[in-house]
């Protein structure tokens, strides 16, 4: 019999952001002891990445197969995929033989992205996986909606930040230079050139600055005469937002980014930041629920980022305070602790208290 309460599977290991807010970060808050199965722990698995780690992707897929031997999981969470030839198969065997199956996703997995998408990875198995659980969680309403298509048992989630783990902005008058910060990933990093003229306008007028905070290392073009790039570090450049003025959450409209669980916001709003966003998908409700601006073309994000800089420093602090409730009373752990034990099914005396165990498995 597997000791643990819970095991959870994800082709990505713990630097990859979904899997740690998805999954890892609600292990850590609760305490909560889990077996974790992560593939070969890489932040991803795209077609590159698995051609550097050929021996360990040979292991992976031998452990994967190996799972079918194994008794039936008590409570299995699925994070999107197991690995990324798996056409969603394995996971859903995996989810029916177990006494409670959960399939938990934050992206528009069902979008047509091409046809990489189509034949590699968690998008290939998205639709098979989803029919195979007891329950599928979803990060937002328009997930949801594409999930319950296909299974009509499906829980809303959001993603969620702890609060407290942020260091808190308690300064906010504009210093020498006005600070704008953006903190992503690699493959989000080109939302910013939608929003470059206006930043740049506005570091011409009041010589304003962005601290990029992101894994990757792409050349930033015009961007580079303001930005100054910062390697993401987890917890140490997370306490690097309460330094800033202002968080930005660009994003075009499309299929795939109306999916997106505005987690930038939720990261700026925990550490008190009053934010600027595009108005796509989620975003929209978080924006008004945090008294951010909400910015769709280049007068408006020009004119959202002088009035931030412009404002008084009471203005910036009424809006940072806002967001930091907001975060506090929709989108924190704590607020949705019950609501995801019970997903679960897991009894609330299963939770220790204090940082879980992690027994690390594929």
């Amino acid at each position: 019999m597997n000791p643990f309460p819970l095991v959870v599977a994800s082709s990505y290991g713990p630097a990859a952001a979904s899997a740690r807010v998805r999954v890892l970060e609600w292990l850590g808050y609760l305490g909560l002891e889990a077996e974790v199965l992560d593939y070969i722990g890489t932040a991803n698995v795209l077609p590159g990445t698995v051609a550097r780690h050929p021996l360990a992707t040979l292991h992976a897929e031998r452990e994967l197969r190996r799972l079918r031997e194994r008794p039936p999981f008590e409570r299995l969470l699925v994070s999107r995929s197991m690995g990324p030839f798996t056409r969603g198969h394995i996971e859903a065997e995996l989810l029916r033989r177990a006494g409670w199956g959960v399939y938990d996703f934050d992206d528009a997995l069902h979008v047509d992205r091409g046809l990489i998408h189509k034949l590699f990875g968690e998008s290939a198995g998205w639709a098979t996986a989803v029919r195979g659980a007891d329950l599928v969680i979803a990060g937002n309403s328009y997930l949801a909606e594409a999930a319950a298509r296909l299974n009509p048992n499906v829980e809303v989630i959001p993603s969620c930040v702890d609060p407290a783990a942020y260091p808190r902005k308690t300064d906010y008058e504009i210093g020498e230079t006005p600070r704008f910060v953006w903190l992503g990933s690699p493959s989000t990093e080109p939302y910013l050139e939608r929003i470059a003229p206006a930043l740049l306008q506005v570091h011409r007028l009041t010589g304003a600055r962005l601290t990029l905070i992101s894994s990757g290392d792409r050349p930033l073009g015009e961007l580079s005469a303001m930005a100054d790039r910062v390697t993401w570090a987890g917890p140490a450049t997370d306490a690097l937002l309460a330094e800033a003025d202002c968080g930005l959450m660009p994003l075009p409209d499309d299929t795939w980014t109306r999916g997106k669980c505005a987690y930038k916001l939720l990261q700026y709003a925990a550490a008190g930041l009053p934010v600027v966003g595009s108005p796509v998908g989620v975003n929209e409700q978080v924006l008004g629920q945090f008294g951010g601006y909400a910015a769709t073309d280049h007068d408006s994000w020009l004119q959202a980022l002088l009035d931030v800089i412009q404002s008084s420093g009471t203005d910036r602090r009424s809006r940072g305070l806002a967001a930091r409730r907001g975060v506090e009373e929709h989108y924190s752990f704590a607020a949705w602790r019950n609501v995801w034990l019970k997903s679960l099914q897991l009894p609330h005396d299963v939770v220790a208290g204090g940082p879980g165990e992690v027994d690390r498995g594929v």
